[in-house]
């Protein structure tokens, strides 16, 4: 196996994140073949070298787990929090391994969010590159004219931590119930810090309710606090999704699982009639076999000294008397009995 980052390799291992990693790194709390190692970046081959972390030895990397939690309204989106308030990780507690979430919900929104221990996958989700749809269901405080949903569309001007500005995508806005409060679904491919919310305080509408009820081909289909686990096909249209690849539409479509040659179809059996046959493409006449082409005479030649002057003597034959044509089979041979009665 190739060498890896210390840091990588103590993350896919579940002890903790990279971040986190690298702080145990740092703290000189990873020994690698009996020595600390405090320097990042080391690169090690966990086949080949024993590491511990606090004196423990590392195994090898956790099954990777996948799951979808429909995230109430009064948690946090994040592994541990220092104010001490609720966090999702506290509705995942009988999920098997440890798993962390794939972008943020703030505290006041809800819906689908993703949840995994691969760390390939999360980064490549979260890149602004993969371009993943994100569709959410958005309560707006007052009525927006058609002029201001237009210009969120073609995307604006945002404000992000530190003070910069920057101009975000455009957005796919459609309204679904109308009211003094109105109801809109907003799309979006990226994953910024609070981003609807900001791109409707820049048209001077305040947001009063969010969810997300889907994330690329996820869908929400689980109650609020509630969770559950990926399917095959699930995570890999979450993966194509991710690198840009078309999803497969069934289980046999699946790219890590290819279909068996004995479970593919067969070619259905079409004849080819002989008319049509002769039309596209003539067959040429059969060759005369062998043996039919020899001669049926005997080419063998008696030698001279072998030749004698009496001739071969024939074969005899039975000789059979001519069956009477006018007398029956049945009584040609049949012999005379003498009557046991005189005629008179």
């Amino acid at each position: 196996m190739p060498a890896e980052r210390l840091q990588k390799i103590i993350a896919a291992a579940g002890v903790a994140s990279r971040r986190k990693a690298e702080e145990l790194i740092t703290a000189g709390r990873v020994v690698v073949n009996g020595n600390v190692v405090t320097e990042l970046g080391t690169k090690v081959d966990p086949e080949q070298d024993h590491i511990r972390v606090d004196g423990k030895l590392l195994q090898g990397p956790e099954r990777y787990t996948y799951i979808v939690l429909n995230k109430p309204k009064g948690y946090v989106t994040t592994v541990s929090d220092e104010k001490k308030r609720p966090t999702v990780m506290d509705l995942v507690t009988k999920v098997k391994g440890r798993v962390y979430p794939v972008g943020r919900l703030d505290w006041a929104s809800e819906g689908l969010l993703l949840m995994t221990n691969d760390g390939t996958l999360a980064n490549a989700l979260m890149k602004a590159s993969s371009n993943v749809a994100k569709i959410y269901v958005v309560k707006v405080a007052g009525q927006p004219d058609e002029g201001k949903l237009d210009k969120l569309r073609r995307g604006v001007s945002i404000a992000e931590k530190g003070g910069r500005r920057v101009r975000t995508a455009p957005a796919k806005i459609r309204l679904i119930r109308e009211g003094d409060n109105p109801w809109l679904e907003v799309t979006i491919v990226e994953g910024r810090n609070r981003q609807v919310r900001k791109m409707f305080e820049e048209v001077g509408h305040h947001v009063e309710k969010i969810r997300r009820v889907q994330y690329g081909p996820l869908a929400l289909d689980v109650p609020p606090g509630d969770w559950r686990n990926l399917t095959l096909l699930e995570v890999a249209k979450l993966k194509s999704a991710a690198s840009g690849i078309k999803s497969p539409k069934s289980v046999a479509e699946l790219p890590d699982r290819p279909m068996p040659k004995s479970a593919q179809p067969a070619k259905p059996f079409r004849p080819t009639r002989p008319m049509e046959r002769r039309a596209s493409s003539p067959v040429p006449p059969r060759a005369t076999p062998s043996y039919q082409a020899r001669s049926t005479k005997s080419t063998f030649t008696t030698p001279a000294h072998l030749k004698s002057s009496r001739s071969a003597p024939t074969r005899r034959t039975r000789a059979t008397s001519p069956r009477p044509s006018s007398t029956p089979r049945s009584t040609a041979f049949k012999r005379s009995r003498p009557s046991k009665f005189k005629r008179d």
